[in-house]
């Protein structure tokens, strides 16, 4: 992937600015929630919108960002015609993102193509189908006119006569690679062989689609990470966790009937796990959590099409414990740091790689002990857009050789290693993650970090 420079990022950062002047639908109260460095401990939970509610918002975002994002991409991308095509039951993962509220998923076939007509006029939207999809893409198909509608396609393409015409279709990435092999066929054997030539991946375009973030998702993303910390707070806690008795299992399936009383869906299985002195790593399942646990949560929901990814860490006091053992707050100290290490490292056209081996060296030169596994957030809970890092490798990697770019969200993911004192020198996992924006300059947390360990009481 080539990285972009800055005067490529400009004019996208001039039309999101004007964006942001627009009226924006609110996701949870009269006053939004503000992005805070400092997270709440056991928020209230804030209001959960009706789906008609969500429908509006999504509807009103989704128009914004077509308005918004779509010409500035193709421009910066030198690219006048897109083709994406779903069909029914097999997505494709921006069309996904596409669709208006009433839609939903791609229907038999759905077509969509982009055209840019060039000399700053509008860009096309069109929508290869009988139905204009929310009255965001022109209906651009009549099949008692041309029952053939891969040929309706290629007229259509071949009426606009573009330089370059986008398909889906990546190795590296997932989110760029949604034409399917027969697809591509049909699609080929009806576009004019002259146009053959023009055909390249779309693969900027789909990424930079789905990483961007307009100022009106920001007005709502606090309030939606506000969210699953409450559900969080709840979790660890009196009201759920009984100690000797309460399982890891347990507090997993409460997540999931917590989300079913509110309305919200989970991208992922929560996670729980146990670390406790004397035992070799994370206890999990049947597993009852005990006075003196440290417990770990992994847990993410999706809300206004939007996703949130965070772990915490718990401590169930021992009678007569007020705070946990000064090593294990410590621990959680140390990665704080190693946070502080990595958004430091971000920087506009930076690839994630880069990122990486900084934070890293700069971590281990303070004496830590790091894992990076981050990675973008946003339409879905492990985003397009560079990865900084895997768990598995804290090396240079493929998928993490793309730019970082402003506008962008993200799950500061990681881990640092540390002996605790008082259990007898173990070594132990704080593992933590937390969502944040990269408006370009800072990298701001939407809702906070955790920065003091959750207290259990267990009497």
């Amino acid at each position: 992937m080539i990285m972009a420079p800055r005067a490529r990022q400009a004019g996208l950062s001039i039309l999101l600015a004007v964006f942001a002047a627009l009226p924006v639908p609110l996701a949870a109260a009269d006053a939004p929630i503000a992005m805070s460095q400092t997270e709440q401990a056991a928020p209230a939970m804030p209001p959960i919108l009706s789906p008609r509610e969500r429908a509006a918002v999504e509807n009103r975002i989704l128009a914004g960002r077509l308005d918004s994002i779509i010409p500035a991409i193709m421009r910066e991308e030198g690219i006048d015609l897109w083709l994406l095509v779903a069909r029914e039951y097999f997505e494709e993962p921006v069309v996904a993102t596409m669709l208006d509220a009433e839609n939903m998923h791609a229907r038999r076939r759905t077509i969509l193509i982009f055209h840019d007509p060039g000399e700053g006029q509008p860009v096309e939207r069109l929508t290869v189908s009988r139905y204009g999809l929310g009255g965001l893409f022109a209906p651009s198909w009549n099949p008692e006119d041309q029952p053939d509608q891969w040929q309706a396609v290629a007229e259509i393409i071949a009426a606009r006569d573009p330089q370059k015409i986008a398909i889906n279709s990546s190795d590296l990435s997932q989110f760029a690679d949604g034409m399917t092999l027969s697809q591509h066929d049909r699609f080929m054997s009806a576009l004019p062989s002259a146009l053959h030539e023009r055909v390249v991946t779309g693969e900027g375009l789909a990424i930079r689609w789905l990483e961007t973030r307009t100022p009106a998702e920001m007005e709502l993303y606090p309030a939606i990470v506000r969210t699953a910390h409450a559900v969080i707070g709840e979790a660890f806690s009196r009201d759920v966790i009984t100690p000797g008795v309460t399982t890891a299992s347990e507090v997993q399936w409460w997540y999931r009937g917590r989300l079913m009383q509110l309305g919200l869906d989970p991208w992922f299985h929560p996670s729980v796990a146990i670390q406790r002195q004397g035992a070799d790593g994370m206890l999990e399942g049947d597993a009852v959590i005990r006075p003196g646990d440290l417990l770990w949560t992994d847990f993410g929901i999706t809300y206004l099409r939007l996703n949130t990814d965070t772990q915490h860490l718990a401590y169930v006091l021992k009678p007569g414990e007020t705070e946990a053992p000064a090593g294990l707050r410590a621990g959680l100290e140390n990665s704080n740091r190693v946070q502080d290490f990595l958004t430091r490292a971000f920087k506009v056209g930076r690839s994630g790689n880069e990122a990486l081996a900084i934070a890293r060296a700069d971590a281990l030169a303070a004496g830590l002990e790091p894992s990076i596994y981050t990675h973008p957030i946003g339409h879905h809970g492990h985003g397009a857009g560079p990865s900084i890092g895997f768990w598995d490798n804290q090396n240079p990697d493929p998928r993490g050789e793309g730019p970082i770019r402003a506008n962008t969200a993200w799950s500061i993911e990681l881990t640092s290693y540390a002996a605790v004192p008082e259990w007898g020198g173990q070594r132990v996992d704080f593992r933590t993650e937390e969502d944040a924006f990269f408006d370009g300059g800072t990298v701001r947390y939407i809702d906070g970090r955790q920065t003091e360990i959750t207290l259990i009481p267990s009497d």
